[in-house]
């Protein structure tokens, strides 16, 4: 948590298209579902664990991302999931809200990273801790994916070494403080 406070910190206001989504997650054996919250440029803004997909469930997670974030978008985008229209008018009713199956891709490949890291880890245990994990790996992650697609491979290997020089940077003081 430490080191995804720093990244935060020096990062952007987010954008003013947000994407949202919801993935189920099995913790514990028990499936929950695994809210987030995306901004047109690809950054995490907010993720939250919850054992609903209902209405009330989808707005408790409008609510804390609006508080997180500060600001109110200009565009929502979500799959069709009626929860989401609930919400909506509960929090957001002056935003835009643009429902389409194929608008959210942005949403949907941001599970990837955590789809794999939740294979490599062999499942999340509790709750709790795949929240704090989640948090933190949200934005950690990016930080190491350069988005390779858009330079070339002497750009990629001079980006990788800046990224890894900041993060030793940000790892060195906060193992010294």
């Amino acid at each position: 948590p430490e080191y995804a406070r720093s990244p935060r910190r020096r990062a952007p206001r987010p954008g003013d298209k947000w994407h949202l989504d919801e993935v189920f997650v099995n913790i514990g054996g028990v499936r929950k579902y695994l809210w987030r919250a995306v901004d047109q440029h690809g950054k995490v803004l907010d993720i939250l664990i919850q054992g609903k997909r209902d209405g009330k469930a989808a707005t408790r997670f409008f609510r804390t991302l609006l508080k997180k974030q500060g600001c109110r978008p200009r565009v929502l985008i979500t799959d069709k999931l009626a929860s989401y229209q609930v919400a909506h008018r509960q929090t957001m009713s002056a935003t835009e809200h643009r429902h389409n199956k194929y608008l959210n891709n942005r949403c949907e490949n941001s599970h990837q990273p955590t789809r794999q890291r939740e294979h490599a880890m062999k499942g999340f245990r509790t709750v709790g801790s795949a929240q704090r994990f989640l948090s933190s790996f949200s934005r950690i992650s990016p930080h190491f994916r350069p988005p390779r697609h858009r330079m070339t491979a002497t750009a990629h290997r001079t980006e990788l070494t800046t990224r890894f020089r900041v993060w030793d940077q940000v790892t060195e003081q906060t193992l010294a403080a």
